[in-house]
């Protein structure tokens, strides 16, 4: 009998401030009682409710069940810094871009898992405040990223891709503030409320699956033609499993030494001051470096709040501790003052770690796994949607559908092996560290 057994639970460090944002949600649905499941989906963030909604497209009478170790919108996908972005998006690059022939390849899936989600608020009534498909902007703050933003621009006028240089004026005009010299602007993104979105997701699909929060995953236990899935109170057995648990499908054994485990880190400050600051009510911004600071305003209560995401650690345990969520923090102060200096005296409400899944070699980890058990993790930092993208796939492999999503994941090669402990965490964030020095101001 085989048995992939967790040997590890996910920890969340820090509030989800988005999260926070929103309304209380109600009492959770644990799953205590014996069920059973035709497929049983590990992980209610993008890649699970992603997978689950195209299930149900797939077969509306399937039965569907969605465990989460949480409540949804408190796990990564309410963590998020909430870009859906369609363009080429390489965080190990210094500008973002990779080969033309795969960037394209990429970009096409991508708008396919825009689209998906598009129709999903759609069809469950997500307004703009929630899924606004407005487009951002690569920020520049020196000559350095000044280059990578042209760079950039080179390169998607090479793919055929619609973008906009904008000055230091039209920066200050857009942001409120003098700080940046440059900006790219593409109009392909979409700007989610990521905590909102899945919430939204998750609350649009109840009526067709069965979703238990507060209900964790401890075991995959093999039995007779299908699998157990153990958690605290009572088990779910199904047919067949998809992993939509990101980094964590190691923790069952899978793809051991081939996923690495970062946590980015973000601030939310508290209610702006009417007035305080200039430009629009609503931006979004992501460094020109990749390994810079992404920064968005959102509308609200007074003149709405500021967000910063800055810095990456790679955590081989899957764990951060509250001291370095308040390390970060300090940088992210350093880095709000810096930019905002019209603003000082206005604080941070809330703080946070969400983690990431990144491969050596910046693939997915995805396919079966094993008899009747499908992967849609690894999404390599665009969690949105590749992680839209990723179920998507998993759930057609598991209805044994093919299309180009399908096909285009079987073409890209498998996660390479990691260095041994303790190089691999000495170097990666020997690595990190260096990358972020190098952005500097960006």
């Amino acid at each position: 009998m085989t048995r992939y057994t967790a040997c590890r639970l996910p920890r969340q460090p820090g509030p989800a401030g988005w999260n926070r944002l929103l309304p209380p949600p109600g009492p959770a649905r644990v799953l205590d009682e014996d069920a059973t499941a035709d497929v049983a989906i590990i992980g209610a963030g993008f890649a699970g409710l992603s997978a689950a909604r195209r299930l149900v497209q797939l077969d509306p009478g399937l039965k569907v069940a969605v465990l989460e170790a949480g409540r949804v919108g408190e796990g990564p996908a309410g963590r998020n810094s909430g870009f859906m972005i369609d363009l080429p998006h390489d965080l190990a690059s210094e500008s973002y871009a990779g080969a033309e022939s795969r960037d394209a390849a990429q970009t096409r899936l991508n708008r396919v898992a825009i689209g998906f989600a598009a129709e999903a608020a759609a069809d469950y009534g997500l307004g703009r405040a929630v899924f606004d498909p407005c487009g951002k902007i690569n920020a520049a703050a020196t000559r350095a990223g000044d280059g990578h933003n042209r760079d950039y621009a080179a390169h998607l006028a090479i793919m055929g891709e619609d973008h906009r240089l904008l000055d230091a004026a039209e920066m200050a005009a857009l942001t409120g503030t003098e700080y940046y010299s440059s900006g790219l602007f593409t109009p392909g993104t979409v700007m989610l409320q990521p905590a909102a979105y899945i919430r939204g997701l998750a609350e649009g699909l109840r009526p067709a699956i069965a979703l238990h929060e507060d209900s964790p995953v401890t075991a995959i236990v093999e039995e007779g033609a299908g699998w157990r899935l153990e958690t605290p109170r009572a088990g779910l057995r199904a047919t067949k499993v998809i992993l939509a648990n990101n980094g964590h499908a190691e923790s069952f054994g899978f793809f051991a030494r081939r996923l690495m485990h970062v946590f980015t880190y973000a601030s939310m400050t508290e209610p702006l001051p009417i007035g305080a600051l200039g430009g629009e009510a609503r931006w979004s911004v992501t460094p020109a470096d990749p390994m810079g600071t992404t920064v968005r305003r959102i509308a609200g209560e007074g003149a709405g709040r500021l967000v910063l995401r800055s810095r990456f650690t790679f955590n081989a345990s899957m764990e951060v501790s509250d001291r370095a969520v308040a390390a970060a923090g300090r940088l992210h102060d350093r880095k709000f003052a810096e930019r905002f200096p019209m603003l000082a005296g206005t604080g941070m409400e809330f703080r946070w770690a969400g983690a990431l899944c990144l491969s050596w070699n910046g693939v997915p980890a995805h396919g079966e796994v094993a008899r009747g058990i499908y992967s849609a993790v690894c999404q390599n930092g665009l969690g949105t949607s590749k992680g839209t993208l990723a179920g998507m796939s998993a759930a057609e492999m598991a209805m044994g559908q093919g299309s180009a999503i399908t096909r285009g994941f079987a073409e890209m090669e498998a996660p390479k092996r990691l260095p041994p402990e303790p190089l691999a965490t000495i170097g990666a964030n020997a690595t990190l560290r260096w990358k972020e020095w190098r952005a500097g101001r960006e």
